[in-house]
């Protein structure tokens, strides 16, 4: 097996596959026997409507940091329940809790010193037993940034590892003793990004810590970025810029720094973009735009927006999305349909990766966007 060392010429040549936008990697490892279907779950609305059969972990979101400790408000805690009870006639399932997402806090000044990710570690490991739960998504936006508003510092990075590690073996002492061992231990994972968002993270060191990596192979054009674009896409558009993120991209990042792939599951968006004011060239893709500030679910956007009030559907076969363009209005919108998680789906297979994560559950009502992951990865 051809292994990719950072500075090598066999990492050179896989992190070059990637950046020219191919759908497999030189030399892959073996196929996993089971690619991973996870989902992030508000909880909030939709549970009942879950196809809780097609998933193998849903990760309710969120916990929080409250002074150095990770706590679940109260009013969270019942719709984690609402979830957990899915297991009852669902028992493969596992549901694990997410602590953090974007602008939250607190983790910077927990994990800076020893007493301090000693705390949130037990915390955490406390409120996993409480709650039934099995095991942890540690969501931290990001170590050594304060992008989203939140303290950060030069040494995140080397905290972070420390504290993954001492998160691995809290889980496991509580997990034996609650019976959470072996294949059934309590999962630890976190939601991470690619290009410049990860350099807060060692990612060969923290790999060991974690069952896999969450990556959040989307939104990357939004309203921080000076050009609209696929926001979940898997490959580079024909007119994209030469340092477009793209979900291939992200995944040799991950490859060429030492992750192994079947720890790689990438992301999936059940929501959309929109770009307002985009300049009207090739069909608003990759272009500057005068505002960006509507999100759509799914439903929403099948309801409203595709072939809908002036919005055509599209399809890029280089980065193999869909996006709509309204020439009148000069709206672009990205998001992801069934025909590119049919292609991310291959692109895991090709790639033996470790699967797809979805955020986010409640935006697929009728199920049919998980129904694409399902068919792609499980047959």
């Amino acid at each position: 097996m051809l292994r990719c060392v950072r500075g090598s010429f066999a990492c050179a040549l896989l992190v070059l596959a990637g950046l020219w936008g191919t759908g497999a990697m030189a030399a892959a490892p073996a196929a996993p026997t089971h690619y991973r279907i996870v989902g992030y779950d508000t909880g909030s609305v939709g549970t009942p409507e879950i196809d809780a059969g097609k998933i193998d972990v849903i990760i309710f979101a969120f916990a929080r940091v409250e002074h150095g400790k990770v706590v679940l408000p109260e009013k969270a805690a019942v719709r984690l329940q609402k979830l957990i009870a899915l297991k009852k006639t669902h028992p493969a399932l596992k549901v694990t809790i997410s602590v953090g997402g974007w602008e939250a806090g607190g983790f910077s000044e927990a994990a800076a010193t020893p007493a301090g990710r000693r705390l949130f570690a037990q915390t955490a490991a406390d409120m996993v037993v409480k709650q039934h739960a099995d095991g942890l998504d540690v969501d931290w936006e990001y170590p050594g940034s304060s992008q989203s508003g939140i303290a950060s510092s030069p040494q995140d990075r080397v905290h972070f590892t420390q504290l993954l590690k001492l998160l691995r073996a809290t889980l496991d002492k509580a997990g034996a003793a609650n019976g959470h061992v072996g294949a059934n231990h309590y999962l630890l994972t976190i939601a991470s990004a690619d290009s410049q968002y990860v350099h807060g993270i060692d990612l060969a060191a923290v790999a060991p810590y974690l069952d896999w990596f969450n990556v959040m192979t989307y939104d990357f054009n939004n309203s921080l970025t000076p050009l609209t674009g696929h926001h979940s896409g898997l490959f580079a558009a024909r007119m994209a810029p030469a340092a477009a993120r793209t979900t291939a991209r992200a995944v040799h990042q991950y490859l060429a720094d030492g992750v192994p792939a079947d720890k790689i599951v990438i992301g999936a968006a059940f929501y959309g973009r929109r770009f307002d004011g985009v300049k009207p060239v090739d069909n608003g893709r990759y272009q500057p735009y005068a505002s960006s500030t509507h999100m759509y679910g799914w439903k929403q956007l099948q309801a409203d927006f595709i072939n809908k009030q002036g919005y055509k559907r599209y399809w890029d076969k280089y980065a193999d999305a869909p996006y709509l363009w309204n020439a009148a209005t000069r709206s672009f919108i990205s998001y992801d349909d069934p025909q590119s998680l049919a292609a991310k789906a291959a692109f895991v297979k090709a790639n033996h990766l470790g699967g797809i994560m979805y955020w986010e559950a409640t935006e697929d009502d009728h199920n049919q966007l998980l129904d694409a992951i399902w068919q792609g990865l499980k047959h």
